[in-house]
Order: structure tokens, then C-alpha cells, then sequence
């Protein structure tokens, strides 16, 4: 396991706790059972539908081979060095290049690409990116991601049910909650205010992981490091200067972060920094080389 990959269970089992505590400050143990019971329904829609919900958020259609049989050959001939089946392949007609992935697994996985990708990079550059979302897949990102941001949404869901009680003034009364001090209170406010922030800052860092991780493993399937660091230059680049509309919820899926955020909104980025993946991604030719 690498290092990345013991970071997120890690911090998938911290964000899990961070749920079972939430229920257990706003119901008690009851809480607790209803957090999970809440969780378990949330991931199943994920799990099964959020392919779905993810073609509605970004406008993405199917693309036919047909349209495009050069850009199928050359996701069958990465899919196969990656050892997964051949994912569907989306166009989302959007001039800022991009590409994402998702799917619940390996054999439902699906790469999509925008109109501005394929104008921009040639082709060592695409098959990097191709790479890098065919790592998603395999790694089962997609699923990852999914659990996480359900498991977020229901901390911050708990979260706002404590402060209206608490507003209302139904939060921490004796009849409700045994062993009810002011610190205990007091702690539990504290809670109450202090998780959604919790829960988001460790969405971000398991996003940030598995960003690296398909980075390395775009690389090894594409066989050049070199090409996806100049894709993601490039990218970067033109993501500055080509505005694209897409729902907010879906920005973590895309190979670069489609806004541009600089400051305090890049410490909230979904996406590791680009200077930071092209230095490990260099550094990862050498190896390489040598």
C-alpha cells in the first residue's frame, strides 16, 4: 500500500468517526445508529447512480465511436495496458480542456473529455490524460470520491439539524441526553459548529491524495511521465483563461480544478497543486531514465 493510499483509509476512517460522533451529539446513541443507517442509504444511491447525476451536472453525452474512432482506439489501447475493460467514452462540448472519470467500478467505468482537449494537446499529451483518468477507474476513485462527499453531506446535514435544535431550543435538554454538564454542552456546541469544517477539510485531503496517486499511475500506464506534466501545464494554463460553467459538486472530478483560485480559495482547491504533481511527475521520469 502506498502512502497516499494508507492517507485516505485513514482518513476515510476519521471522516466515518466524525459521522458516528455527530449522530451521538445530536440524538444520543440513537443518533448514532440513524447516522449510519443515513450514511448506508446515501452511498447506495452513489454507488449506483451517481454516473448519473454526474452526466446531468457536467452536460456530458455519449460519444459514438463513429464520431471519433481514433480517440476509441486509443482509450482501448490504454484501458488494456491499465488491465481494466474498455471504459464509455462522454464529450462534453466545452472550449476550456478537461477531462474527468467516473462510474462505480472498473467495468462501469466511464473517461470524459472536452472539445477543448482534443484541440489543444497532441497526442502523447492526451493519452497522459486519458492515463490519468484510466487510474481513476482502476483505483476505484470514483467510488471513493463518492462516499466521501455523501459522508460529508451528512455530517453537515446533522451539523445544521443541531443548530436549529439548538436555536430553538430543543439542543441539550436534560430529558433528552443523559449526563448533560455545561462542559459537555459546551463541547457539544463546539462540535456542532467546528464539523462541517472538519468534514470538508478532510474531503479535500483525501481528494489531494488520490490526485497524486493517478498522477503516478496515469504515468506508469501511458509509459511517459514527461507528456502528462506538460498536459497538466498546459491546462492549467488555459483553465485560467477559458471560463467553464459546471456545477460546482462535480469540480473535484476533473483532472484540473475548471475555476481558477488563487489565495484563500486555493487552500480550499480539490486538487493538489499543479507545480507540485508536474515536480513529481518529473521527478518520477528520472527515476525512469535511470
Amino acid at each position: 500500500m502506498t502512502a497516499n493510499s494508507l492517507k485516505t483509509v485513514v482518513l476515510l476512517a476519521l471522516l466515518a468517526g466524525l459521522l458516528v460522533f455527530a449522530g451521538r451529539v445530536v440524538a444520543g446513541p440513537t443518533g448514532m445508529f440513524v447516522a449510519l443507517v443515513m450514511a448506508l442509504l446515501m452511498n447506495f444511491f452513489a454507488y449506483w447512480f451517481s454516473d448519473r447525476v454526474v452526466q446531468a451536472m457536467t452536460g456530458a453525452r455519449e460519444l459514438p465511436y463513429e464520431e471519433a474512432p481514433w480517440l476509441h482506439d486509443l482509450v482501448a489501447q490504454l484501458a488494456y495496458r491499465a488491465g481494466i475493460p474498455k471504459p464509455r467514452l462522454w464529450l462534453v462540448d466545452a472550449t476550456q480542456p478537461n477531462a474527468f472519470a467516473t462510474g462505480r467500478d472498473p467495468g462501469h467505468g466511464v473517461v470524459a473529455v472536452t472539445t477543448g482537449l482534443l484541440h489543444l494537446l497532441n497526442r502523447d499529451e492526451l493519452a497522459g490524460v486519458i492515463a490519468h483518468e484510466l487510474a481513476h477507474i482502476k483505483h476505484r476513485d470514483t467510488l471513493i470520491q463518492a462516499v466521501v462527499a455523501t459522508i460529508a453531506g451528512a455530517i453537515t446535514y446533522l451539523a445544521q439539524m443541531a443548530q436549529w435544535a439548538f436555536f430553538f431550543g430543543g439542543f441539550g435538554r436534560a430529558d433528552d441526553r443523559e449526563g448533560n454538564g455545561m462542559g459537555e454542552l459546551l463541547a457539544s456546541l463546539l462540535f456542532v459548529f467546528l464539523a462541517p469544517i472538519a468534514a470538508l477539510i478532510i474531503q479535500l485531503a483525501i481528494s489531494r491524495a488520490r490526485e497524486y496517486e493517478a498522477d503516478a499511475g496515469g504515468a506508469r500506464i501511458s509509459g511517459n511521465p514527461l507528456a502528462l506534466a506538460s498536459a497538466l501545464e498546459r491546462l492549467e494554463a488555459a483553465s485560467r483563461l477559458v471560463p467553464m460553467e459546471v456545477n460546482p459538486a462535480a469540480s473535484h472530478l476533473f483532472i484540473v480544478q475548471p475555476f481558477s483560485g488563487e489565495g484563500l480559495v486555493g487552500l480550499f482547491s480539490t486538487h493538489p497543486p499543479i507545480r507540485e504533481r508536474i515536480a513529481r511527475l518529473r521527478r518520477m521520469a528520472l527515476g525512469v531514465r535511470a
